[in-house]
């Protein structure tokens, strides 16, 4: 099984807290950092998605907070597909220190909406397929 994607963030002083550890809600933000850039990675541009008339969206996300990051601090933030039947699949991310700690794992379910009829796509993968220049990135 080959590695997942990664992309290499630096944590940013304005990104923490009053405790000088990284806010929450950033490591959301890396999460989807990951998850754009990946698509990028894989000939995928917001504009190919809008074209199609669909649009990616979070339907349950859970973070799992293990080590503090403060700023400074660099790591790298996997993004993983993991497909099932159906109009969801998961994504599952870890972000780990270079040293290999890891920091956070975030996890959640998404799906391809139909930007006209605002319901989910039948089959997300098809989509994927359809539109990446290398669809093995997302393990298709």
């Amino acid at each position: 099984m080959a590695e997942p994607f990664s992309v290499a963030v630096v944590v940013r002083g304005y990104e923490t807290d009053t405790q000088g550890h990284l806010n929450q809600a950033v490591y959301l933000q890396y999460a989807e950092h990951a998850r754009w850039s990946l698509l990028q990675k894989s000939g995928i541009r917001q504009t190919d998605l809008l074209e199609k008339g669909v649009g990616p969206v979070a339907l349950e996300v859970t973070v799992r907070y293990l080590r503090e990051l403060r700023a400074g601090d660099e790591v790298d933030v996997t993004c993983d597909f993991v497909w099932g039947e159906g109009k969801t699949f998961r994504i599952e991310q870890t972000i780990r220190k270079v040293d290999g700690t890891v920091a956070a794992e975030v996890t959640g379910v998404g799906g391809l909406l139909d930007l006209h009829a605002r319901k989910l796509v039948a089959d997300p993968r098809a989509y994927f397929r359809e539109l990446a220049a290398t669809p093995e990135d997302f393990g298709l």
